[in-house]
């Protein structure tokens, strides 16, 4: 089966089905896990403070549960995303996606940038959940994401992503190309961030992501199957 064959066949299982924006209710979670289960999405991505109620809603299900640390800026403390992670863990967290510190990138501090992701990596990987390192390309230069890339590439998270969706841009097929052509099949690459239409889904796919973050998963699957 080539990669156009297997889309075709899973696309509902490269989404995290995620809402993220400040002001979300309990109405809305109710209704993006009843989404996640109706579509069998890969996961739901919530903020932390939702990951109890959507346990419970996805009770039975194989559907994971994701939340988001250190975001959306990343400038938390090496110590206060740890306490998070923890926090999330005996919530019931399936899968993290961490914003590394960008203000560390900026200062070309990548000493503090490698040791922060072995933490909350090797954490990860004790408590056998997934890490994601959302590395925010659009206030990156080529040569800053080349040297996160590589240090993503030595450490081995399961997942390098895009954006937050927060910042000046999201997902773009020149970055995800890039960081597939750095960590090659060490690391996969979840795109995120204006993911909004079947298009756009299959170009980030093409380019070398397994995985997509959007709030547009039922639209991106309704339009598929008018295909």
């Amino acid at each position: 089966m080539d990669l156009k064959e297997k889309v075709e066949k899973m696309i509902e299982k490269y989404i995290d089905h995620t809402l993220l924006k400040a002001n979300v209710t309990n109405e809305e979670i109710e209704k993006l896990c009843e989404e996640a289960i109706t579509y069998n999405f890969k996961s739901v991505m919530v903020n932390p403070n939702y990951i109890q109620r959507c346990k419970q809603l996805l009770k039975g299900t194989e559907i994971k549960i994701g939340t988001v640390i250190g975001f959306p800026l990343g400038q938390n403390t090496v110590e206060v995303k740890v306490f998070e992670i923890l926090d999330a863990l005996e919530k019931g967290v399936d899968e993290i996606d961490y914003v590394l510190n960008i203000s560390e990138v900026k200062n070309q501090n990548f000493a503090y940038i490698e040791e922060e992701m072995e933490m909350i990596v090797n954490l990860c990987r004790e408590k056998q959940i997934i890490s994601k390192v959302i590395i925010e390309t659009c206030y990156l230069t080529e040569s800053e994401k080349i040297k996160v890339l590589e240090i993503i590439k030595q450490i081995k998270p399961d997942f390098v992503k895009t954006s937050t969706g927060f910042g000046t841009g999201g997902a773009e097929i020149e970055d995800v190309k890039l960081m597939k052509r750095i960590v090659g099949e060490t690391v996969k690459v979840k795109a995120s961030g204006g993911i909004r239409d079947l298009i756009r889904f299959e170009e980030m796919i093409k380019a070398g992501a397994t995985r997509i973050g959007t709030s547009s998963g039922v639209k991106i699957i309704i339009e598929k199957g008018h295909n």
